[in-house]
């Protein structure tokens, strides 16, 4: 299977036994070729990470390639990364001229709101894109667990955003979900409303609060969603605000995820340029390797490709 650093006539540095990798979240932006309010106009101070200026700044494919070259990269899935929302169709047609030029993204999870007018247009309009298969539309959630939102606008009970929600079975689409952890529990109910819908929990449920009853909320929430089986999770996005990357913190996050979804609906993702605040890419991709390598080949091969592959529907990629 032939890398993306080899389709783009550049070296790939991977040992042969390495393993394939489909990266299942990942980003790119051309601030000179659309409108990215995060990155381009007011800053915000309580970014997830902490200090982001360093991602105020294009990341295109030759970044990505860049930073990747040790890895053996045969397959990306873009999420939207918030382009101004009346731009939302056009960061779709830019990222299908990113993968006419370098053989990638392979799959896009675009945006489109579920609770305004034009929801059932723009949704129309992103699912007539070739390499559509999901979409990403963030609910209203509550700044923290002590707070409630549920029942407002635009949140997971809002029957118009419900509805507009339920759209996507019609048109064959996935929702990537990302909520805080004190939310996952109400997601369930959502996955568990519409059966026919997948569902794919970005950045491994968020288990920011790494104290005992923090965990113990996220692993709750991690459980009612794995009762689901229309809902699978992206092992990524370990990073915590103004901590390092902790290898075996995270160890603990990634093989709980495993132990609840089963690896057959794990699936890992980089969350790059976002995640290298806290790690490089060989950090994050070689550490979970180390972590999965006493389940087995197999079930590393499972979680870097294999799934991504089956639930965004790839094509096989040949030289």
């Amino acid at each position: 299977m032939i890398t993306l650093h080899e389709r783009n006539g550049l070296p790939n540095l991977a040992p042969e036994d390495a393993l394939p990798i489909v990266d299942a979240h990942h980003h790119l932006w051309d601030l000179g070729n659309g409108r990215y309010p995060w990155l381009q106009d007011e800053y915000h101070e309580g970014f997830f990470l902490g200090d982001y200026h360093s991602l105020r700044r294009d990341f295109m494919p030759e970044h990505f390639l860049a930073l990747t070259e040790n890895q053996r990269l045969v397959g990306t899935v873009h999420v939207e990364a918030e382009r101004a929302r009346d731009e939302q169709v056009a960061e779709t047609l830019w990222l299908e001229q990113v993968n006419a030029r370098y053989g990638f993204p392979n799959a896009i999870v675009a945006h489109a709101w579920f609770d305004r007018d034009d929801s059932a247009e723009i949704l129309a309009a992103q699912a007539a894109r070739p390499l559509v298969r999901g979409i990403r539309s963030k609910p209203v959630t509550s700044a923290s667990p002590l707070e409630s939102v549920a029942g407002a606008k635009g949140t997971m009970q809002d029957p118009k955003w419900l509805e507009g929600f339920s759209r996507l079975a019609q048109h064959g689409l996935s929702w990537d979900l990302r909520v805080p952890p004190w939310h996952l529990a109400e997601a369930a109910e959502v996955a568990a409303m519409f059966p026919r819908i997948q569902i794919a929990l970005n950045h491994t449920g968020f288990a920011w609060d790494r104290s005992p009853s923090g965990m113990a909320r996220w692993r709750k929430g991690l459980e009612a969603l794995a009762l689901q089986p229309n809902v699978h999770i992206k092992l990524s996005e370990f990073g915590l605000k103004d901590s390092p990357w902790n290898y075996d913190d995270n160890r603990v996050v990634v093989l709980t995820a495993l132990e609840i979804f089963g690896p057959e609906r794990c699936m890992f993702a980089s969350n790059f340029p976002v995640a290298g605040l806290r790690a490089s890419y060989d950090t994050i991709a070689d550490g979970m390797a180390t972590m999965l390598a006493p389940l087995g080949r197999a079930v590393q091969e499972a979680v870097f490709a294999g799934n991504a592959q089956r639930f965004y529907r790839l094509e096989p990629q040949h030289g």
